[in-house]
């Protein structure tokens, strides 16, 4: 069983930036596939990003290409999300997953975190 603790979230006004992180445990971290989704109030959770676990190939939402970056560190069992030029509609809670293979589609993540808020104000 994988457990996955993200932390980094908090408020910021639109253009600036903050980092999320997701600690893991519990599994051979380097053999997983890693992303982040978010859902705001009202709405279906989205891809934001995912890397993959051996040769670090990135995926984006097109909504945040160019704006965030997804990066591991394999030794410290972690994986970050830089988000930077960051918009009111980034708002939104942000869950880290985790899986045997990249997926964009919740249903088909194996590992969910409890998710970090997101909040950019304009």
């Amino acid at each position: 069983q994988v457990q996955l603790v993200e932390s980094g979230g908090g408020l910021v006004q639109a253009g600036g930036s903050l980092r999320l992180s997701c600690a893991a445990s519990g599994g051979t971290f380097r053999r997983y596939a890693m992303g982040w989704f978010r859902q705001a109030p009202g709405k279906e959770r989205e891809f934001v990003a995912a890397i993959h676990w051996s040769d670090k190939t990135t995926y984006y939402a097109d909504s945040v290409k160019g704006r965030f970056t997804i990066s591991r560190d394999n030794a410290k069992n972690t994986v970050y999300l830089q988000m930077n030029s960051l918009k009111p509609e980034d708002t939104a809670v942000y869950y880290c997953s985790a899986g045997a293979r990249v997926t964009t589609t919740p249903k088909s993540v194996d590992y969910w975190g409890q998710g970090t808020q997101v909040t950019v104000s304009s």
